[in-house]
């Protein structure tokens, strides 16, 4: 998170809090408070979801998302769609209106725009800012093959592409309703200069997103390969369900990526008691809280 956007990653959270909040206060499900609040991020060019994301190597925004139903474990996920403006919203629809529960490409478009999702140009989805940002980096680290022509011995292709500055902002969201339902939902543009096709963790169940009444609901943001390898979200999830708090749940996965993997990321973790946990093992990561009595967020806190 640049200093300079500190504040804006504050107000998107905020903004996107409000939003959910709306929801349960009016008696909502969870579900739909974290499609709303996750929504609300996508739309927010603050951060890598939607609108704003980073690009791959081609120079195009290809995005992921899922959201989990804690209470029936039904859930809908989408991959690598280039003309979706809000993944949350098809990932939404595959886990009402579809009896599968991923789609990715070509297909997951399909399904949107037959079921009323309006597909747009990828065009429509880049901005000046990230097209500038791929430029330097590719400027950078030039391609393997540029690299073949000019040294020997150079590092094995793509290792600089998930270097930590590069893996940020993914967005994600957890509710606690008033049935006593929790659900989460995770979406993301990916890594800066990722392969086409590249799939992260983000919308894979168990891995930056699970939800079940029984444990927790958890997202997770940062490097996607070892929170994959890890399965991170369930494996967090399996922890609270052994009697753990939220809080600790949530400090011991950031510990067990770092340790297993040196992976770096955040984690927001909420269980059926409203109990809340929040980690990153990164400088720095925006999130927001509020129950019926408190309303708290910040950047470097470790936990509310």
């Amino acid at each position: 998170m640049p200093d300079d956007m500190v504040e804006a990653h504050l107000l998107g959270v905020k903004n996107a809090l409000a939003a959910g909040w709306r929801v349960l206060e009016r008696g909502g499900a969870a579900l739909d408070a974290v499609e709303e609040a996750v929504l609300i991020m996508e739309d927010d060019e603050t951060f890598d979801a939607g609108r704003g994301s980073f690009l791959n190597r081609d120079g195009k925004v290809q995005l992921d998302a899922l959201i989990m139903d804690g209470a029936s474990l039904r859930a809908g996920g989408v991959g690598c769609v280039e003309r979706v403006r809000n993944p949350v919203r098809v990932a939404r629809k595959i886990l009402s209106e579809s009896p599968h529960v991923y789609f990715v490409g070509e297909g997951a478009e399909r399904f949107a725009a037959e079921h009323g999702v309006e597909l747009c140009a990828n065009e429509e989805l880049i901005i000046p800012r990230e097209v500038e940002r791929l430029r330097e980096y590719q400027a950078k680290f030039p391609t393997s093959r540029e690299r073949d022509a000019r040294e020997i011995g150079h590092p094995m292709p793509g290792s600089e592409m998930f270097a930590p500055e590069v893996s940020h902002d993914t967005v994600g969201s957890v509710a606690l309703d008033r049935a006593g339902n929790i659900a989460a939902a995770t979406s993301t543009g990916g890594t800066l200069n990722k392969a086409p096709g590249r799939l992260g963790d983000s919308s894979l169940i168990g891995c930056g997103c699970y939800a079940d009444n029984l444990s927790a609901a958890v997202s997770t943001t940062g490097w996607g390969e070892p929170i994959m390898k890890l399965v991170l979200a369930k494996w967090t999830a399996d922890r609270v369900l052994a009697g753990n708090l939220p809080e600790w749940a949530a400090q011991e996965a950031m510990n067990y990526l770092k340790q297993r993997l040196d992976g770096h990321g955040g984690i927001i973790v909420l269980n059926a008691q409203g109990q809340v946990g929040i980690a990153h093992n990164t400088p720095r990561m925006a999130w927001a809280c509020k129950t019926a009595h408190r309303e708290e967020s910040g950047v470097e806190r470790s936990a509310p």
